[in-house]
């Protein structure tokens, strides 16, 4: 963190890591749930002009009326519970466009989830949806033991970082129908898939994309996906 950098911080907690970015010279919007945790953030960080505390669920936050419309000017760091990781990343990817950066600290499951390539056997969906829109990878892993109580999982930290555009130019719904519809059965294959999307043809609209029928949706990048769903939408 840098002077005049904008984060969001959700689950600011009794604020430890929103005085350090405090003190790093960032302006900080902390956003807490507990109600039970919010007095004391306030008293923790009363007199620091660059902190903002909010009470709210940041699963259902105004995030424009918060954070204002100038695109790519903040950043988002916390740690996020299983529950509610993966479902608050895709939505802020998607619909929060003054969101640049993200660091977030999630169950490790969750961040191979969030940076899985092909092949991978976290590779699905939500890997796709978060490289149509940000760059991610695992910066490091934290064992359980650093916390208390201690967790029967470790964590991992994520950092994302938003494209300028998507790296496929697709019609977003054919390709999220496409793609949702691979995943909806594991270990299907393709023509499977399509069969269920109600291709008549699913093989050769496969074959004009250059995709063997046979392949499994787990094999497929985020082009080979574009590809399919620009012939299933034609």
């Amino acid at each position: 963190m840098t002077a005049g950098d904008r984060v969001v911080e959700i689950g600011a907690g009794m604020g430890s890591l929103t005085v350090a970015l405090a003190a790093a010279g960032a302006d900080v919007l902390a956003v807490e749930f507990d109600r039970s945790l919010v007095p004391a953030l306030r008293e923790v960080t009363e007199g620091l002009a660059s902190v903002r505390v909010l009470h709210a669920d940041a699963m259902k936050l105004d995030w424009s009326a918060e954070l204002g419309d100038a695109g790519g000017a903040w950043t988002l760091c916390a740690n996020l519970p299983y529950n509610i990781a993966a479902p608050l990343v895709l939505d802020t990817l998607a619909n929060v466009p003054t969101i640049s950066r993200w660091v977030v600290m999630v169950q490790r499951e969750v961040g191979r989830r969030l940076v899985a390539t092909p092949g991978d056997e976290h590779f699905g969906a939500v890997s796709l949806r978060v490289a149509y829109r940000a760059d991610a990878s695992i910066v490091r892993r934290v064992p359980a033991e650093v916390f208390w109580p201690r967790p029967n999982v470790d964590s991992v930290l994520v950092r994302l970082d938003r494209l300028d555009r998507p790296p496929v130019d697709v019609d977003e719904v054919s390709l999220w129908r496409v793609v949702d519809e691979a995943f909806a059965e594991r270990r299907k294959t393709m023509r499977n898939a399509l069969r269920r999307l109600g291709s008549a043809e699913p093989d050769a609209v496969l074959a004009d994309a250059g995709i063997e029928p046979g392949t499994r949706p787990e094999e497929l990048d985020l082009s080979a996906f574009a590809a399919i769903a620009e012939r299933v939408a034609a």
